[in-house]
């Protein structure tokens, strides 16, 4: 089972918006006060609970008629447009070419997604004595799925999704809350050591999607793995500019 979130790119402790403290019952001899204040507390948690709905309802987006707000997100089939990735190409490399349109979007009355990605440039590995082409080489793979939900909030099922032990058959190692990313995001790593930042914003759910691969020499297909010295890229380094990378794909999908 994954354990709560951990909230990331934050200074310093603090509380999440998420946790809300509660209050147990009191016991002993105020028992017979309690009765006759009972009528009283029930009207006033009514109304405490009706605030918290209303400031529910608005906060996260959900409108009169019980639909999400689209908070001017734009989901279409040419809005991969939006995957610019400035931040992350200028960390692992340029893109080789313009973002990929997936071929299992959606453009439905009640859901319009897409799927895009990018591969960038491929990089041969040094060895592990310093020779310049160790026959192995390396790259990045990005991905986006933008989802834009008009008739049902995706709020609740985005929420069990933190939970998740396993994604497409890959474990997760940990989830991290995002803090100051539409209404709730999430950074998960997986244990192949891919990472995704998922964020809902009103109707508005985007996934992006970081992983590595390494490819040995044609000579060596048959090879288990890489020669001791020659390591899988770090992908927590890029932590900050995929979160950032995030950012600015939701900000292109509301003017795109």
């Amino acid at each position: 089972m994954i354990s709560e979130p951990e909230l990331v790119g934050e200074d310093g402790p603090g509380l999440s918006s998420e946790v809300v403290s509660g209050f147990d019952s009191e016991q002993g001899p105020a028992a017979g006060r309690r009765r006759r204040h009972r009528v009283l507390w029930g009207g006033a948690g009514a109304l405490a609970a009706s605030a918290v709905w209303a400031a529910a309802v608005f906060g996260y987006g959900i409108g009169g008629d019980g639909k999400p707000d689209s908070r001017g997100y734009r989901v279409e089939s040419d809005s991969c447009a939006a995957m610019e990735l400035k931040a992350l190409s200028k960390a692992v490399g340029r893109p080789a070419a313009e973002p990929a349109t997936g071929l299992d979007g959606i453009e439905h009355p009640a859901l319009h997604r897409i799927r895009c990605t990018v591969d960038f440039t491929t990089t041969v590995l040094r060895g592990p004595d310093g020779e310049e082409d160790s026959g192995w080489a390396t790259g990045y793979h990005a991905s986006l799925t933008a989802e834009l939900h008009k008739e049902t909030d995706p709020r609740p099922e985005f929420e069990a999704s933190s939970t998740l032990t396993e994604v497409d058959g890959t474990g997760v190692d940990r989830v991290e809350r995002v803090p100051d990313l539409g209404d709730l995001a999430y950074l998960l790593v997986m244990e192949d050591e891919s990472m995704s930042v998922r964020v809902v914003d009103g109707g508005a759910v985007v996934t992006l999607t970081l992983a590595s691969w390494m490819s040995p020499p044609d000579m060596d297909q048959g090879r288990a793995g890489p020669p001791d010295g020659l390591d899988r890229p770090e992908m927590l380094a890029y932590r900050a500019d995929l979160i950032s990378d995030t950012r600015a794909v939701m900000k292109a999908l509301k003017t795109g």
